[in-house]
């Protein structure tokens, strides 16, 4: 799998590339239309006042914060070109009508509106070709091995059978099947190179001992034995595809896409999912706008932990984010450099139930760290995070791997959600709070999320960290 790093490089290099397509699309219609628009596009940057500058720095912004709103810094391999086309066509509507909905608000005048088609049309197509290009690059890795899933199908008769024939026809899907789980057949038929690795009953042993990804079903088990295998699938974080009955008729009622010539349903929680656009969103342009107000504080605090102790100023702990995912969580460094390495000789001295692990005067926090942690300023870097997609600005903490327990599911629950910057426990007593409240709280604030209840965390927040009551 990508490591974080390696991911958020894939990103901004997509991301670098969408600018050089705007820019590009500028100066093609800036040349374009010389007579309707006699000012280069060398003077209007040389020209910071110039009303017209205003409109290419939109037009820079906005198209770059839709294509993240349609997902179009992830490449899905499975999914056809046209899908993925048609996401960079709403992405560039959607960019040109807010764009014109601003400068219309701004009252900037005078802007040739044949040059702003022209830079629309530029945009999208430069936007279609490079990400075509981009697939056939991908394609071309996957086939050759790199950042492959691991695959379990479910039903090694007629259909599981061609399933994995389409899957060998197309290695440029990244998909390595691992086996099969069937409860009638202890072998597959000669010719093939996969095993049944056990009955349906076996799902979450095969899929732990074999890490799989994604779970087809090619069958569908009787009563509730399909329920039960998908919750266990759910609680494992893993994708879950179904090939539906009769596929050459069927049409796909929620997600469809294909694996050679067999139509694949993946079944998601799109209700949830729309709930969480919004979410998304605010939290983008919040955590954006903090990170260039918070830059100076940043540079200033980043000082003082180089001055009050050795080591780096950033220490990054490996979490669990939603549906299981690890990423790397930025925090201002606020113990000494070798603090991981002393924590087995402490573990003995917990003062918190549960699986975390704190102390109140925890020898391996520095001196300015103290002040760091009671006020929470330690976890301001956190803000990229959120930035990034692997935080939110509210939501359940996020905890370190060895302190999250796979079988327990009270935990398991916390996991459907991005973490947050801040939450529930933080404003109901932080690590004064018992475990099993903080469960309780993160559990209630899944299942009764809203907008205004996120607002109302965020406002409790900020005095709750002033006192710095109950952080250490």
């Amino acid at each position: 799998m990508i490591s974080q790093t390696l991911f958020l490089l894939i990103r901004l290099t997509y991301i670098s590339i969408d600018c050089g397509c705007i820019v590009l699309s500028i100066l093609g219609a800036s040349w374009l239309r010389q007579g309707a628009f006699p000012i280069s596009f060398w003077e209007l940057v040389q020209d910071p006042t110039h009303p017209f500058k205003v409109v290419f720095v939109l037009w820079t912004v906005v198209p770059l914060f839709f294509n993240g709103l349609h997902h179009l810094y992830h490449t899905r391999r499975e999914v056809d070109e046209a899908h993925e086309i048609g996401q960079v066509l709403r992405s560039v509507f959607f960019s040109a009508i807010t764009v014109m909905a601003l400068v219309y608000s701004m009252k900037i005048v005078g802007f040739p509106r044949s040059v702003f088609v022209l830079i629309v049309v530029f945009t999208a197509i430069l936007f279609i070709i490079w990400r075509l290009l981009k697939r056939v690059f991908v394609e071309f890795l996957a086939a050759n091995g790199y950042n492959n899933f691991n695959v379990l199908i479910v039903g090694a008769g007629r259909t599981g059978m061609m399933l994995a024939q389409e899957i060998k026809r197309h290695p440029g899907f990244g998909l390595k099947i691992v086996g099969f789980l069937d409860d009638y057949k202890k072998s597959v038929e000669p010719g093939h190179d996969h095993k049944v690795l056990g009955k349906l009953a076996d799902l979450g042993e095969v899929c732990r001992k074999n890490f799989v990804h994604k779970i087809f079903f090619t069958i569908h088990p009787p009563g509730n034995i399909f329920h039960d295998m998908f919750e266990i699938s759910k609680d494992l974080g893993l994708a879950v595809r179904v090939v539906p009955v009769a596929f050459d008729r069927a049409v796909g009622e929620i997600f469809k896409f294909n694996i050679g010539y067999i139509p694949v349903l993946e079944y998601s929680d799109l209700r949830h999912s729309r709930r969480q656009n919004g979410k998304r969103s605010f939290d983008t342009l919040v955590s954006g706008f903090a990170l260039i107000f918070l830059l100076p504080l940043f540079v200033l605090i980043g000082a003082l932990i180089k001055l009050d102790s050795r080591g780096p100023v950033f220490y990054f702990s490996r979490r669990y984010g939603r549906g299981g995912r690890v990423f790397k969580m930025w925090k201002f460094r606020s113990m000494v450099a070798d603090a991981d390495s002393r924590l087995n000789e402490l573990k003995a001295k917990n003062e918190v139930d549960g699986p975390i692990f704190k102390i109140r005067k925890d020898p391996r926090i520095t001196r300015l760290g103290a002040f760091l942690r009671k006020y929470s300023i330690d976890e301001l870097p956190q803000i990229l995070n959120v930035f990034l997609g692997d935080m939110s600005l509210v939501g359940p903490r996020p905890f370190p791997l060895d302190q999250v327990q796979q079988e327990d599911l009270r935990q398991l629950k916390r996991l459907e959600v991005r973490p947050g910057l801040t939450g529930l426990w933080q404003v109901r007593g932080r690590s004064d709070l018992p475990f099993h409240r903080l469960i309780k709280w993160d559990t209630w604030y899944i299942n009764n999320w809203s907008f205004g209840l996120d607002i109302n965390i965020l406002l409790e927040t900020v005095p709750v960290v002033l006192k710095g009551k109950g952080a250490y």
